[in-house]
């Protein structure tokens, strides 16, 4: 026993070698992001390499803030991430409990479909999608073209189709049997059961969301109805780059994304294996 729990160790020991080298190299250029989010711009095109933050993230704030309003382009971004992911989570999941429920005419076919929809580049969706909600339904600069046209989401789908296939069907057929109704099957018990999938699917779509550039780009180009990543890419001229501003945008829009993880990163690393064993 104590051969194995050496060999273990070692084995421990030597995985932790190799990866924190990588995790140091993988962290390297976000900290250089926080780094040049505090110095001015001749800092960051300086010969000499610098890896302590300065004392000019403010200024540098300020000049993002009076150039783009970045403060009300992320509350945009705020609202638009956390309404798709609600709303998203909540078609999703009824998609996949109706693929696992009920069996109808096309069923495969509509599948089979889904499935497909994984393998087309976005590019090709995005340009007949701009033009129908643009040109024929006039919703450019609106809260709707921002948030109902990427509602649908295949990879939800298949989640939380993946999540009910697992469950027991006998437990829902004796729930039906004592006469719960469909609909309270789907919230009082299903959703509950799948609340690790859920919570996974809802960090990726949240994530999706605020870092989406090239929709809001096409649909919202009325500085009110700006996105903070849009924002970010207007400071990019033709003359002029604000590389201080831009750092300091990137910086701020990355600490929601830790945030969510960090606090929900056990509900994630749980909803990603829930299919694996079954």
């Amino acid at each position: 026993m104590k051969g194995k729990a050496a060999r273990r160790r070692g084995r421990q020991i030597a995985l932790h070698a190799v990866l924190g080298p990588l995790a140091l190299v993988w962290l390297l250029p976000l900290w250089m992001m926080v780094v040049f989010s505090t110095m001015p711009e001749n800092g960051i095109f300086s010969p000499e390499i610098r890896l302590l933050p300065s004392d000019r993230f403010l200024a540098n704030f300020r000049e993002l803030q009076a150039d783009t309003g970045f403060l009300r382009t992320v509350l945009v971004s705020v609202v638009v991430a956390l309404t798709t992911t609600v709303l998203s989570v909540m078609l999703t999941s009824m998609a996949g409990w109706a693929l696992v429920r009920y069996r109808f005419r096309g069923r495969a076919l509509v599948i089979a479909v889904i499935f497909g929809t994984l393998t087309l580049p976005y590019f090709v969706v995005v340009i007949p999608q701009f033009i129908m909600v643009a040109r024929y339904f006039g919703l450019s600069n609106t809260w709707f073209a921002l948030i109902v046209p990427p509602l649908f989401n295949s990879l939800g789908v298949l989640f939380m189709r993946q999540a009910f296939s697992m469950m027991p069907a006998e437990l829902f057929d004796a729930a039906q049997v004592e006469g719960v109704r469909e609909w309270q099957i789907f919230t009082r018990i299903a959703l509950p059961l799948a609340k690790p999938t859920i919570a996974a699917l809802a960090i990726i779509l949240f994530l999706a969301s605020w870092n989406q550039y090239i929709w809001p780009l096409l649909i919202a180009s009325q500085p009110h109805m700006m996105t903070a990543p849009v924002a970010l890419g207007t400071l990019i001229g033709v003359t002029r780059v604000s590389w201080g501003a831009i750092m300091t945008g990137a910086v701020v829009l990355t600490v929601p994304m830790l945030v969510v993880f960090v606090f929900l990163q056990r509900f994630f690393m749980s909803g990603i294996t829930a299919g694996a064993v079954k």
